[in-house]
C-alpha cells in the first residue's frame, strides 16, 4: 500500500513556509492558533513517516488510515501545549518525537473492526479534521449536540427534535433545521481562514450549509471519541 499524497501540501500557503526549521513552524503554530497553516506545514512534512511507521504496524489498510487520523489528532493537541523551552534545552528533535508518540499511539490505541470503519482518508485529511473539531468546541451545547446528530449519526430533524423533546427541550423540527443552519455558519467561522481556503477553497463568511456533503464527510471520524490521554 502506498503513502497517501495530500493535495493541500501544495497549497501556496503551506509551500510559502518550507523555508521555517520544525522548532521554527512549532513556535508560530503555538503562537497563532488562529492559523492553521502551521500544523499542516508540519503534517505535510512528517505524514510520510508516521504513516509509514503505522503501515508496518496495521495490517489492515482501513485500520492504517482509521489510526493515522486518530494519531494526527492526538499530535495536534500534544504539540499545542509542548514546552519548547523545556524541549530545546534538552537538544529537541521533532522529528524523534514524532516517532516516539506515534509508537505510543500504535501500542495504546484500541483499533475497531474493520467493518466498523467509515473513515475515508481522502475525503477527510487529518488537519480538517482537527481544526473542525476544534470548531465544535465554539458551538453552544445543544447547537453541537444537533450538528453531531445530524452529521455523525445521519438523524433527520423530526428525530433530533423527538430525542430533544424527550430530554424536556420544546422545540420543534422546524426549529431544529434554523438552528442546524446556524450552527453550520457557526462552525465555518470558527475555523481558521487559511483552513477554509485550502479546504473548503472559498474565503469566509458563507455558510457551510450550502455545501453539506463536504462536512458529512468530515464527521465521519466520531468526534465524540476522547483523545487517548498518556
Amino acid at each position: 500500500m502506498q503513502i497517501p499524497a495530500f493535495p493541500e501540501c501544495n497549497h501556496s500557503l503551506v509551500q510559502s513556509l518550507h523555508h521555517h526549521s520544525d522548532c521554527e513552524l512549532l513556535t508560530l503554530f503555538q503562537r497563532h492558533p488562529e492559523d492553521g497553516k502551521y500544523f499542516l506545514a508540519i503534517f505535510c512534512r512528517y505524514s510520510p513517516i508516521v504513516y509509514s511507521l503505522i503501515q508496518h504496524s496495521v495490517r489492515s489498510p482501513a485500520q492504517t488510515n482509521y489510526l493515522f487520523a486518530i494519531t494526527w489528532r492526538h499530535l495536534f493537541y500534544e504539540l499545542g501545549g509542548l514546552d519548547l523551552s523545556q524541549q530545546l534545552a534538552q537538544n529537541f528533535s521533532l522529528q524523534n518525537w514524532l516517532i516516539q508518540v506515534t509508537a505510543l499511539c500504535i501500542n495504546r490505541v484500541e483499533l475497531p473492526a474493520v467493518e466498523e470503519i467509515n473513515y475515508s482518508l481522502q475525503s477527510a485529511a487529518p488537519p480538517l479534521w482537527c481544526f473542525m473539531e476544534q470548531a465544535l468546541e465554539y458551538l453552544l451545547p445543544r447547537q453541537r449536540l444537533m450538528v453531531l446528530m445530524a452529521q455523525t449519526f445521519h438523524w433527520s430533524e423530526s428525530r433530533i427534535a423527538a430525542y430533544l423533546q424527550a430530554e424536556g427541550e420544546m422545540i420543534s423540527a422546524h426549529q431544529v433545521r434554523q438552528e442546524l443552519e446556524l450552527g453550520y455558519q457557526q462552525l465555518e467561522l470558527a475555523l481558521p481562514e487559511d483552513i477554509c481556503a485550502i479546504y473548503l477553497q472559498r474565503p469566509l463568511p458563507d455558510a457551510l450549509s450550502q455545501e453539506r456533503a463536504e462536512l458529512e464527510d468530515i464527521f465521519r471520524l466520531n468526534p465524540l471519541e476522547p483523545v487517548f490521554e498518556a
